[in-house]
């Protein structure tokens, strides 16, 4: 496989996210994502341009290039690190006469590769029809079709025509399907916060250890693998802290630099566990260099799904690599904290997945930032006529008893501080 990354000169373009981040760079993590797909990489070819060529994205001169290099390499496939148009991938594979790729077919196969629960292969799915769709081509007029029967007259339906209505109607099954995991991962969210335990969601660029920190604090066993997205599918356990008060939390999909949409989308079941977390712990690879960039690429997209308001502690993950981390960790925290917008009042905490260091700092400082009602054990007398007040207490309380007395309801519950402030005055002392 060759890698082709092209550099655009305009400001516009280069940093149309406002995160500084060099063609060598994306690349670079290009290549990974790569092999994480099991490719092998045999040469990088990188171009500067003033702007994109419409037809192929990269010119003609650089093209033939490219076309010399496919022959005499043998090479089976070109991947893009830019999103190609329908029309400049078609160009590219009719001119090269091999696979041609880019950025966000790569990171669709790997997703489809890692996907394990049929939750995680609906979204995968739902996602590559979405982006295979502007990408169909038709063969001509040859593969026109005549119905017969009554009101038929014409060319009738073309080959294209038909593979566009099945995937519409395939992505409608899918919407509606994922409507149905939605809902179902609504009850159980409701479910839990019957009991009053507050959540806390594991959030960070790919490979930043979410998963290995995950195990240790839960005793869980996903899968943690230093390949990119080797976790998809979310997992939430219990982990008790200092307080002794037990809490839940998720381990959810990394983020990654230009996250195609496609799977914004199709994925937005499951990052509803970050949207309704109490608490985010974001993870940050702290030996990587370019921890920053990814920090800001990660807040970015908890932006995007409306986190940004989420209280977060940043977890500066795999200090082991990093040789006298102890002395250096605040100037890199303050050094990370400063490149980017980062929540007011953040905090920075350094800790080794892999070697457990810096734990029992993670969990006491979890234990201080986590606010959560105190739940007392009450008993209420409500108007049997109210049912919003009763149905405030099954949402928000755990209800042990319930009998009816004349015109009301006494229910006995395990319930928050706020919810006894709202209902004060149907306390029985």
């Amino acid at each position: 496989m060759i890698l082709v990354g092209v550099e655009f000169k305009s400001r516009s373009r280069r940093n149309a996210d406002h995160i500084s981040y060099t063609s060598e760079e994306s690349l670079e993590e290009l290549q990974a994502l790569a092999e994480s797909a099991g490719a092998s990489v045999q040469q990088v070819v990188v171009q500067s341009r003033e702007a994109p060529d419409a037809a192929t994205l990269v010119g003609s001169g650089k093209l033939q290039q490219l076309s010399g290099l496919v022959a005499a390499q043998d090479v089976d496939a070109v991947l893009f690190d830019s999103d190609l148009t329908p029309t400049q991938q078609r160009n590219l594979e009719r001119a090269l006469d091999c696979k041609v790729l880019d950025r966000t077919q790569l990171i669709l196969d790997i997703f489809a590769r890692r996907a394990r629960t049929r939750e995680g292969q609906l979204q995968v799915e739902l996602a590559q029809l979405t982006y295979m769709l502007p990408r169909l081509t038709g063969r001509g007029v040859e593969m026109s079709r005549l119905g017969g029967g009554i009101g038929t007259r014409g060319p009738g339906e073309t080959q294209l025509e038909t593979d566009r209505r099945r995937i519409h109607g395939r992505i409608k099954k899918l919407s509606d399907q994922l409507e149905g995991v939605r809902g179902g991962r609504g009850v159980q969210r409701h479910q839990r916060q019957a009991v009053p335990l507050a959540t806390i969601a594991l959030v960070g660029y790919t490979n930043a250890g979410k998963s290995t920190l995950f195990n240790r604090l839960t005793g869980a066993a996903v899968i943690a693998d230093a390949r990119m997205f080797a976790t998809l599918d979310p997992t939430v356990r219990h982990v008790e802290l200092p307080s002794r008060r037990k809490v839940l939390m998720s381990d959810t999909v990394g983020f990654i630099r230009n996250l195609p949409t496609t799977l914004v989308k199709a994925f937005r079941a499951t990052l509803e566990e970050v949207t309704e977390a109490s608490l985010l712990l974001h993870v940050v690879d702290a030996s990587s260099h370019n921890a920053p960039h990814q920090t800001a690429h990660v807040l970015k997209v908890l932006s995007e799904i409306g986190a940004e308001q989420t209280k977060q502690i940043l977890v500066l993950n795999k200090t082991d690599k990093l040789p006298d981390f102890g002395e250096a960790s605040d100037s890199l925290a303050q050094r990370i904290l400063g490149e980017v917008r980062a929540p007011a009042g953040g905090r920075a905490l350094p800790v080794s997945a892999r070697t457990g260091a810096g734990f029992e700092e993670l969990l006491s400082a979890i234990d201080k930032e986590l606010y959560l009602d105190p739940v007392s054990r009450v008993t209420f007398r409500l108007p049997a006529g109210d049912g919003s007040l009763t149905h405030l207490l099954h949402e928000r309380a755990r209800v042990l008893s319930s009998r009816y007395e004349g015109d009301c309801c006494v229910i006995e519950a395990e319930a928050p501080e706020s919810v006894k402030r709202r209902l004060t005055r149907y306390l029985i002392e």
